[in-house]
């Protein structure tokens, strides 16, 4: 028998983008956790790196670099107060967002949580279509079949 250690927190990963099916999941932890004290929430946001010949000149990588990442700060900072006016403590809840080479949007998703090593993922459900799914896989599909030592929660 192998014996696997699995820390269990009060430590809640939030995957988002822009979608409404991740402002609903972050809506759900606030409605679920108001109140719970000693929990903490990352909303995290990966930005996807572009492939190296995407854009013409570096230059207007770090154009559309910079003015996207300004738009990403404001969505997660508009996530981050939905948490504080539910009553989670500031202090508790943070934002990130990162660039990573993504061959995969939840393989970067469950990089990131090896790293902060929370015990909770929290995505919204994509809003695809079976087909599409079938075709193409889900972000949260591929999460939760995927993630390991941790719990999954895929709100639609």
């Amino acid at each position: 028998m192998i014996d696997r250690k699995i820390i269990y927190n009060k430590n809640i990963l939030i995957a988002v983008d822009e979608s409404e099916n991740a402002r609903r999941a972050v809506s759900y932890v606030s409605q679920l956790l108001k109140g719970v004290k000693g929990l903490k929430v990352l909303i995290l946001h990966v930005i996807s790196q572009p492939e190296e010949d995407y854009f013409p000149t570096s230059v207007e990588k770090e154009k559309w670099l910079s003015k996207y990442k300004l738009k990403v700060d404001v969505m997660l900072e508009n996530y981050r107060q939905m948490l504080i006016r539910e009553g989670f403590d500031p202090g508790d809840v943070s934002v990130r967002s990162t660039l990573r080479y993504c061959p995969s949007m939840a393989e970067c998703i469950l990089a990131e949580r090896d790293e902060t090593e929370y015990s909770t993922i929290v995505v919204g459900r994509q809003g695809i279509s079976r087909s599409e799914e079938f075709l193409f896989g889900s972000v949260s599909s591929k999460i939760v079949n995927h993630a390991r030592n941790c719990t999954v929660w895929v709100v639609e």
